[in-house]
């Protein structure tokens, strides 16, 4: 029996089954897709926010400002790109301008520091490509940018190293409970027994709570639409851009992502599944709000457009605590924005305020927290490179030239925890097929060395998973 199961392979699952590793407990992360990172943690913004937007008090404002504090270290002890790029919140009318000193004075509330408005002149300073009629700006120095699906990997691959346990294609699909806590069965037949549950499933957060006896609350879906520049553009502004917020909430932002590109986005579609397709309609709304927001903004280098969907609950405010209708399950539901940047803060606070009042935490001495990136190889002086060679020579082979990556690194990627075994698997760990022609050229190459690394034939090697296939066949 396991003492701690969490149900759903996100971000917020990844910090907390890695926060669970640190103590001497048997424990396993499920997910129902065939990898992990596939639900919101793969197509969000990344944006590392600094806390002036939500209201006081409330639990998305307190883990905003701590998980805000926390991520540079935690990010770089898993290896994950994290870049303090700082954030401004532009005015266009005398009006807005008011806004913008109400959300300075709720996060300065919020305990956010580096707070400041700026005048026209200071912004254009900072971002040249703004356009012509803003009148100022909130300028928050402490917002950053991180790699959202990457930090999950990361998370959950150090959770794995340090004993933690994966499976994946586990659909929660029933749950009975015993006498010292529940049996957990997926729709493909596996069974889990385990002390206490850790709700983290995303946009099936309500229907996984209703399955152990709880229905206090409804979680729902936004769907947003994005579109994703070329690197070539990655110079047209530095910061994160955001619109003065309306009552229907952010808005479009135009930033700066880790790896140099410039992200356009998102909408805000109410959906009722994770309905993931981008339409005419949206699109065009994020190019013409973008435009409204910057000059000139350079759509002719856009190599991508997608969607995520983010959950949201019916309270309107994160969800996380320990069921008040069922012993030993702790829901973590409705994380949306700013959950990516609560994540640590979201692990330490379940494991440590709600987990410790159920099991007593003894700490694992073998406990390693430091992960080596999932790609690196470009970035060394050619003396590194040339080290590293010697000794395997598939990093000497560019299997990626748009982003630069080698064999030995997709290698690595296939069998380092959690394992990748699909094409877009690897293009998630270490960016192959990230680039301007989007796998047109290395696709077949990562498909044969995946095919090689698992002993499969390359019939059985999928994009995504299920059945997602590439090959059905040879033709001669």
């Amino acid at each position: 029996m396991f003492d701690v199961v969490v149900i759903g392979g996100g971000v917020i699952g990844g910090a907390i089954i890695r926060e669970l590793t640190k103590y001497n407990l048997n424990v396993c992360i499920v997910e129902k897709e065939s990898d992990v990172a596939m639900g919101q943690s793969k197509a969000n913004s990344g944006i590392v926010h600094a806390g002036y937007d939500a209201k006081v008090g409330t639990n998305k404002a307190k883990f905003n400002v701590l998980g805000n504090s926390m991520m540079a270290s935690y990010a770089g002890d898993l290896g994950v790109k994290y870049r303090n790029n700082g954030s401004l919140v532009v005015a266009f009318s005398e009006s807005e301008l008011e806004t913008l000193k109400e959300l300075k004075s709720r996060g300065e509330n919020n305990g956010v520091s580096d707070l400041y408005i700026i005048d026209r002149e200071e912004l254009n300073k900072l971002e040249p490509n703004i356009q012509s009629n803003a009148v100022g700006a909130l300028y928050a120095k402490t917002g950053g940018i991180v790699c959202p699906y990457e930090l999950t990997i990361a998370s959950i691959g150090n959770a794995m190293d340090n004993g933690a346990k994966l499976y994946l294609n586990f659909e929660v699909d029933k749950v009975e409970k015993l006498g010292g806590g529940f049996k957990v069965y997926s729709k493909n037949g596996e069974v889990i027994e385990t002390k206490i549950v850790i709700n983290c499933a995303g946009l099936n957060s309500g229907k996984v709570s209703k399955l152990f006896g709880d229905d206090s609350f409804e979680v729902g879906g936004r769907k947003g639409e994005y579109i994703l520049l070329d690197r070539e553009s990655g110079d047209f502004v530095s910061h994160t851009i955001f619109k003065t917020p309306t009552e229907k909430g952010k808005g479009i932002l135009v930033t700066q992502t880790v790896d140099g590109n410039i992200l356009l986005g998102p909408t805000a579609e109410l959906v009722d599944s994770g309905d993931t397709s981008t339409s005419e309609n949206g699109l065009s709304f994020v190019q013409k709000t973008a435009s409204e927001m910057c000059k000139n903004v350079p759509f002719y280098n856009t190599i991508t457009s997608f969607s995520g969907v983010r959950a949201y609950s019916d309270k309107h405010d994160f969800i996380i605590e320990e069921s008040k209708l069922v012993k030993n399950l702790i829901n973590v539901a409705g994380i949306e924005s700013p959950g990516l940047t609560s994540a640590p803060a979201i692990g330490k606070y379940v494991v440590e305020e709600l987990v410790s009042k159920i099991l007593t935490l003894n700490i694992n001495k073998n406990f390693n927290g430091v992960r080596k990136p999932d790609y690196f190889f470009k970035n060394l002086t050619i003396e590194e490179k040339n080290e590293i060679i010697s000794k395997d020579k598939r990093y000497g082979k560019i299997v990626c030239r748009c982003e630069e990556i080698t064999e030995g690194e997709i290698v690595r990627a296939i069998h380092e925890n959690p394992k990748a075994t699909t094409v877009d698997g690897v293009k998630r760990r270490v960016r192959a097929g990230m680039g301007r022609c989007q796998g047109g050229f290395c696709q077949p190459h990562v498909a044969e060395i995946i095919a090689r690394e698992l002993n499969i034939p390359i019939t059985e090697v999928t994009k995504s998973g299920n059945e997602s296939k590439l090959l059905v066949g040879k033709t001669k």
